[in-house]
């Protein structure tokens, strides 16, 4: 019995050193799997589906038949950014899409893609067509609030209401150092995250490091998404005043990316948009400061 016991008890201390080992040198992909547990546990199906030939990931949770809402995740965002968010909508009726676009998440990361905010916006386009979706409430933060943006002006019959978190699309050069979003070092990593988030504390250098390691080996998409967006090429200013359908703009106020000044620019872009700005709240808005947001997007859509 007692040698059981201590078999028993080597075996769960084997456990937990291999996990410590693994949290220690891939922290990031640790926090992935917890924050892929909380999708399942909240009730989100990880699923695929195939769009212009590329493999695109996504998650739908909420009744099958209710009204349905697509949600576009940022420059280097991924699907579950809008975990806080979804369950809101989820809770009032809604059934919520939250696709990984080409490049991100657990989408495919196809060499030959341009990663413009334009053919994202055709994969977007391209995914409600795969899943039979006619027309969806369509919501995007930053760059993917730009994206939609793109797919609610060329196919207005898809979109029923437009919702855009701390959006980029509009004609403003950058005042912060774009190269951050590839961070190269430690440094870089917290003065990125010093950025996205107020008052943000430093990121523990074990997992600083391990953002780095991922970034240089998968930051190109990034890179040559960022470097499409700085053209200017495909700048929304002129094609906004087109929108014809409802718009809420949710916007944190201490926004350092796209700063509040670019939400009230769209605002008077939009006449028939409602502009909500978060007191404290940075460009994370829908995961940062849920609470605030989640009962006036629920009330916009419903």
């Amino acid at each position: 019995m007692k040698r059981a016991l201590k078999w028993t008890a080597g075996v769960v201390l084997a456990g937990l050193l291999a996990a410590g080992a693994m949290l220690w040198e891939r922290p990031v992909e640790i926090f992935q799997k917890l924050a892929e547990a909380r999708m399942a546990l909240e009730g989100a199906a990880s699923r695929t589906t195939t769009v212009e030939g590329y493999r695109v990931h996504y998650y739908a949770m909420g009744p099958v038949k209710g009204p349905v809402v697509v949600l576009v995740h940022g420059l280097g965002g991924r699907s579950e950014d809008w975990a806080n968010l979804a369950p809101y909508l989820v809770k009032a009726g809604f059934r919520v899409y939250m696709p990984d676009l080409p490049g991100y998440g657990k989408s495919e990361k196809p060499a030959d893609f341009s990663y413009s905010v334009r053919d994202e916006a055709g994969v977007v386009v391209g995914f409600l067509d795969a899943l039979g979706l006619k027309q969806v409430d369509l919501g995007g933060c930053s760059m993917g609030g730009w994206i939609v943006q793109l797919v609610a002006v060329e196919h207005p019959e898809r979109v029923k209401r437009l919702m855009l978190f701390d959006s980029a699309g509009i004609y403003v050069k950058p005042k912060w150092n774009t190269s951050l979003f590839t961070p190269q070092s430690v440094a870089e990593v917290n003065e990125l995250n010093a950025l996205l988030t107020p008052n943000a504390s430093k990121v523990p250098g074990f997992v600083a490091k391990d953002i780095v390691r991922i970034t240089r080996q998968d930051g190109w998409v990034i890179q040559r998404a960022m470097t499409s967006m700085l053209t200017g090429k495909d700048t929304t200013d002129a094609l906004l005043p087109k929108l014809a359908v409802p718009v809420l703009l949710v916007w944190g106020q201490k926004d350092a990316i796209t700063p509040v000044t670019q939400g009230e620019t769209i605002h008077r872009l939009v006449p028939q948009s409602a502009l909500d700005v978060i007191p404290g709240c940075g460009h994370l808005a829908p995961r940062q400061c849920t609470k605030q947001i989640g009962p006036d997007v629920r009330g916009f859509l419903e």
